[in-house]
Formats: C-alpha cells, sequence, structure tokens
C-alpha cells in the first residue's frame, strides 16, 4: 500500500507511524508541505498520514499553505481515503471536514492523561489504547468534533479523538507518534513554552516513552489494519 505522510517542518515527522508503515512494508512517501511542493492526487494514495506542527490551524495570513493542505485533506475525504490525524494533523482534519477549530482553555504540555469513550473503546483503532493511559501533549489549540463526528477520547481540557462515522477518518489531539528525540528537539526549538523544568520534563519522557511507543504502534499497525480492509 502507497501511504503519504504530512508533515510540517523537519522536526514534526511521523515518529513511530512513520516506522510502522515500513515494517509492514508499504510504500512509505512524505509531503512536507511548508516546502510548497505538491503531493499527488489524495486517489494514488491507500492512506494518508498528517502530523504535528508549532504553527496554529488557523493561521492562514502566516502560513498560505494551511489552505492549500485543507483542500487536499477535503479530496482525501471526499474519496473516502483512509486518513489520521495526530495534533495539527487532526485540528486540519477537523477543518477540512467542517469542525470548527479554536484556541483550547488552556494549554496541555507534557504527560498528560487521556480516557476513552464507550466509542472509543469500541473503535477498531483507538480501542487499541488501554481506557486511560498518560501520552504527550503540545498544543495550544483544539477542534469541535466535526459534523458526523463522533468523540473517541478526551481528558479534562479538550476533546482528544474523534471519529467521522461515515468515512475511514481519525483524528487525535495528542502525540501517539513521538520519539524521545523528538521531545528534545520540541523542547530545544520552544523552552518558554514548557510548563515545567526541562529536566523534570526530559525525565518524564525517559520514563514513559517506552509505553508511549508501543501504544503508537499499536493505533499505527490498527490503522493500517483497517486501511487495507
Amino acid at each position: 500500500m502507497r501511504v503519504l505522510s504530512v508533515n510540517h517542518g523537519p522536526s514534526v515527522p511521523g515518529g513511530v507511524f512513520d516506522e510502522a508503515v515500513e515494517a509492514g512494508g508499504h510504500v512509505l512517501e512524505r509531503w512536507s508541505v511548508p516546502e510548497g511542493t505538491k503531493p499527488n492526487p489524495a486517489e494514488s494514495y491507500g492512506a494518508v498520514m498528517v502530523f504535528g506542527g508549532s504553527m496554529h490551524p488557523d493561521e492562514d495570513d502566516r502560513f498560505g499553505w494551511l489552505a492549500g493542505e485543507e483542500e487536499f485533506l477535503r479530496d482525501v475525504l471526499s474519496a473516502r481515503i483512509p486518513v489520521f490525524g495526530v495534533c495539527l494533523g487532526a485540528q486540519m482534519l477537523a477543518r477540512a471536514a467542517g469542525g470548527t477549530v479554536k484556541p483550547a482553555t488552556e494549554p496541555e504540555i507534557g504527560w498528560l492523561g487521556v480516557s476513552l469513550t464507550p466509542a472509543g473503546s469500541d473503535d477498531p483503532v483507538l480501542g487499541e489504547m488501554p481506557p486511560t493511559a498518560a501520552v504527550f501533549q503540545w498544543h495550544h489549540y483544539t477542534f469541535e468534533i466535526p459534523p458526523g463526528g463522533t468523540e473517541l477520547a478526551y481528558s479534562e481540557t479538550c476533546t482528544q479523538a474523534f471519529r467521522l462515522a461515515d468515512r475511514p477518518a481519525w483524528g487525535i489531539q495528542f502525540h501517539a507518534e513521538v520519539t524521545l528525540p523528538m521531545v528534545t528537539a520540541w523542547m530545544e526549538e520552544d523552552p518558554d513554552e514548557l510548563p515545567m523544568p526541562p529536566a523534570e520534563l526530559r525525565a518524564e519522557s525517559e520514563r514513559e516513552i517506552e509505553g508511549s511507543n508501543a501504544r503508537g504502534r499499536a493505533l499505527a499497525d490498527a490503522f493500517l489494519r483497517e486501511a487495507l480492509d
């Protein structure tokens, strides 16, 4: 299967999701949207994965390429190509599906708890997660569940995952794809955003990353299985 991995900069790749694509024997193609290139038509891909970035999903005045990404994701949804969005990718997926993106009531940065809804526990992809888990978060924005969507996970702050009922499309707010080098890079890029000392986040990340990576690979594998069906 040909899988497109959409990213928004060199420090925000697909992490363990990209690894799962290659481990499964699929063809991985990467599209770095800010570089101004264009992907092949949506129908060229068996699945699409969209990852995070430091920009916000409504900053079209600063990042003119956001509109082009939204148009591509609308094509993906229209063609019913299986798609999975993470953080900014989930926000852009929600936007393309007609949902609202907006600032969260407060930022979520660090290892924080999320819980599955009953629908999430029954979902063939999110159901790979335990009922509650500590996940890595780094976001200031969130999304409202798009029309026809179902909430699959939540935190005390906001919705953490959704699926569109009539299309193979999932979005998660948390970073199930993240690796320890990615966490380190983000800490170095935006140290002023941290609500805790960097050493504390580094130590907690070293404790949590193995379990997070296992859950991330399980999510990616489940999504790829659904895409093949």
